[in-house]
């Protein structure tokens, strides 16, 4: 309701400034004509007044015409014909309506004089052309604003369409947890099992099914606080440190400013499930993962980095699948706003670093 009294009264407000406009204009070359000699403002701004009101009273019907009577009609020839018609016909009876209105009311002696029609087209001059203008200005609004629709309509479907693949994107990363990570699991636990440790197999079942039920909430957003991440992940730690027993170290290291920013769902996941598989797998001796977190300047700073082995000297540069598809994700949701640095060093592990715009 009140976006509607804001449009009428910007749209009153633009007519009224119109009607000033022409008002002045009127006045000065008034007084520039009659070098000097006083002339009425309210004389001259009354009519012009009037004018715009006409003209805005005329604008939704001008626009109705334009869609029932488009331009292009009859290859352009018979709209355009229809239109220029029309808007000849508006500023003749407008024009014949005010030479009456002043023969009735304000110069009956001169109209008396000189008889009506002589008057009328003694006081036709060019500036009545100025009314078939109005009258295409108000079409060529009509058009640009049916341009400017149609392009925010494009633009919706666009930002739709994007949310859409970022949606499925996060469905084929759900779906991505599964296969792998379910054999390890499931491989974890049958040898728990057969090692009588009962207890251990049940916890982790337990943990595994609850990572599980949060992966495939439907519920979940595609962005979330990067608390409901770590709590993700912290499951999902839970279940990797079972199966690697001591060899595993996970801290995570997150300020309290950064706990409510949101970031996309699973965006760190994917990173320790890297950093665990090629950072930690290859090496003999028990190692460490680390995830921090922090705010600065209004950016989110993360940072996912192990102390493996690092990647081959070939392979320094190149970047695996998971990380590739954080990367398209990123570009995606924040286009050129967000940073990801991946760096690798021989005997010290990799490193992955992401700044993005702190939304919370």
């Amino acid at each position: 309701m009140n976006h509607r009294w804001i449009r009428i009264a910007v749209t009153v407000a633009g007519w009224a400034l119109l009607g000033f406009v022409l008002s002045i204009e009127l006045y000065f070359n008034g007084r520039a004509g009659m070098k000097g000699e006083p002339i009425d403002f309210w004389e001259l701004a009354i009519p012009q007044f009037v004018r715009a009101a006409m003209w805005a009273s005329l604008a939704p019907l001008i626009l109705q015409l334009r869609k029932k009577m488009p331009l292009h009609r009859g290859g352009w020839l018979g709209g355009v014909t229809y239109h220029l018609l029309f808007s000849f016909t508006i500023m003749a009876v407008y024009y014949l309506g005010r030479m009456a209105s002043y023969h009735l009311f304000l110069w009956p002696e001169e109209m008396a004089q000189h008889g009506f029609w002589e008057a009328a087209q003694r006081g036709f001059y060019g500036r009545n052309i100025i009314d078939m203008g109005y009258y295409w200005a108000v079409l060529g609004f009509g058009y640009s604003f049916e341009i400017y629709q149609k392009y925010k309509h494009e633009e919706l479907r666009s930002a739709q369409l994007e949310a859409r693949l970022v949606e499925t994107e996060l469905k084929v990363l759900r779906e991505q947890l599964r296969p792998h990570f379910l054999f390890n699991t499931m491989n974890t636990i049958a040898v728990l099992v057969r090692e009588g440790k009962n207890d251990a197999a049940v916890t982790l079942l337990a943990q595994l099914s609850a990572l599980l039920r949060m992966s495939l909430d439907p519920a979940r957003a595609h962005e979330v606080t990067l608390r409901e991440e770590l709590d993700f992940l912290e499951r999902y730690v839970e279940i990797q440190q079972a199966r690697f027993s001591d060899r595993l170290t996970v801290r995570i290291a997150i300020e309290p400013a950064a706990m409510l920013a949101r970031i996309p769902n699973l965006l760190l996941q994917p990173l320790v499930e890297n950093a665990i598989l090629h950072g930690i797998a290859p090496k003999t001796t028990p190692g460490c993962v680390e995830v921090s977190g922090r705010v600065a300047e209004g950016r989110l700073h993360l940072e996912v980095c192990d102390d493996g082995p690092g990647l081959p000297p070939g392979r320094a540069g190149r970047e695996g699948v998971g990380l590739a598809n954080t990367r398209a994700r990123l570009e995606k949701i924040y286009g050129s706003a967000h940073q990801l640095t991946f760096r690798s060093e021989p005997g010290k592990g990799v490193s992955v670093q992401i700044s993005l715009p702190c939304r919370s």
